[in-house]
């Protein structure tokens, strides 16, 4: 009786081994067994976190979920066949039948509706993408289905707006800077046959307009990297205390003897003391250039240029203005004055400077406006954040 109920202790705790022989243990087996905790107790633990963990209530639900799929259409293919006459089967077991092969008839339809919605806008998606991917940037899809499709096809259609407008706009720089380079390179070569063929005397008179084209060359290459630099988000700027009264003297200074030349009054008028925005100085001396260089153009013998600054209303921020009273832009021009190569027809600049200083002004993160009249002139606005 004492091994009885050692053998029974032990194993009723299930947690060690009993210290005993239990009676029922084979007399031909070794006592205690070797695999003992590896094997009974290993594998009472490996199924305790088994049941413990997701892979069983997860394994049930699919199981479950298979049973009675099975189960209720084996019950409507019964109530199929009694109806049929192919087997008999009581009433009320013809009712639930035919409940249930309604029912799945219904899920599935709906499914196979659900499907359709779905993949429908995933072909159109999918035909849109290999469109773009060759090149047609006219792809657009229809807005429908579930509300994610609907969301990722409105995506879908901006992207491909923004890749057609910047693909129309890299076709039309590339078509306006091979205008652009064109003429000064068709000066050049003009001028050097003259000279070798006798035409022009091989000297410094004639040799001037091929040094004039060259310097518009080297300016336009300059500007035309610079816009290519801001149109990729590289364009470095190298930010320092700036004085804005003393960049306004050195550009006004710098064009002092052309206006001079052309009879034109060029004038600085700024308060003392004003703060000292963090900018570039080189970029600022390169705005202001472009649009001195743009009112000098622009005014005619006897007129006047003037280049101001003052702190803004809000205090946040420096207003730089160059107004001239010159002949002023025509109306249909103003809403594409910053747009590259916009210009007039008689004008001999390139049609990058405004927009230049529109790229260099809002990488700065100021804003730049121009107001004009015909015949009164124009004033061009840009600011320089102080904070």
């Amino acid at each position: 009786m004492s091994e009885d109920r050692a053998g029974g202790a032990g194993s009723a705790g299930g947690t060690g081994r009993p210290r005993h022989r239990p009676p029922w243990w084979p007399q031909d087996e070794e006592w205690p067994p070797n695999d003992w905790r590896g094997g009974w107790g290993g594998r009472g633990r490996r199924q305790h976190r088994w049941r413990g963990g997701f892979a069983g209530p997860f394994g049930c639900a699919v199981v479950a979920l298979i049973v009675l799929a099975a189960g209720t259409l084996t019950i409507a293919a019964w109530a199929v066949f009694a109806i049929t006459g192919l087997v008999n089967a009581p009433r009320p077991f013809v009712i639930f039948g035919l409940v249930a092969f309604v029912v799945i008839a219904f899920a599935a339809v709906r499914a196979a509706s659900a499907v359709r919605r779905m993949s429908v806008p995933v072909d159109e998606l999918a035909d849109a993408a290999e469109r773009i991917e060759r090149g047609d940037f006219s792809a657009r899809v229809r807005e429908t289905g579930p509300r994610r499709l609907r969301s990722l096809a409105r995506a879908f259609n901006q992207m491909s707006t923004r890749l057609a407008a910047s693909d129309k706009r890299r076709r039309a720089f590339l078509a306006d800077a091979a205008h652009e380079l064109r003429t000064p390179l068709t000066i050049i070569r003009a001028q050097i046959e003259a000279i070798e063929d006798g035409v022009y005397p091989a000297d410094k008179e004639h040799f001037a307009p091929v040094d004039a084209q060259l310097a518009a060359l080297e300016r336009l290459i300059d500007n035309l990297r610079t816009v290519a630099l801001a149109e990729s988000g590289a364009l470095e700027l190298h930010r320092s205390p700036l004085d804005v009264g003393t960049a306004i003297d050195n550009a006004v200074a710098a064009f002092r003897a052309e206006a001079d030349t052309d009879g034109v009054s060029l004038s600085a008028d700024f308060p003392p003391g004003l703060p000292m925005p963090t900018a570039d100085e080189l970029r600022v001396g390169q705005v202001l250039a472009n649009l001195i260089s743009n009112a000098l153009r622009n005014t005619a013998r006897g007129g006047h240029v003037s280049v101001s600054a003052q702190r803004a209303d809000d205090g946040a921020a420096l207003d730089i203005s160059v107004r001239d009273d010159g002949q002023g832009i025509a109306p249909e021009l103003l809403p594409r004055v910053f747009d590259r190569f916009a210009k007039a027809d008689d004008s001999p600049g390139s049609g990058l400077g405004l927009a230049i200083c529109r790229d260099l002004v809002e990488a700065h993160g100021g804003r730049i406006s121009l107001e004009s009249q015909p015949g009164r002139g124009t004033t061009v606005t840009f600011t320089l954040p102080l904070a």
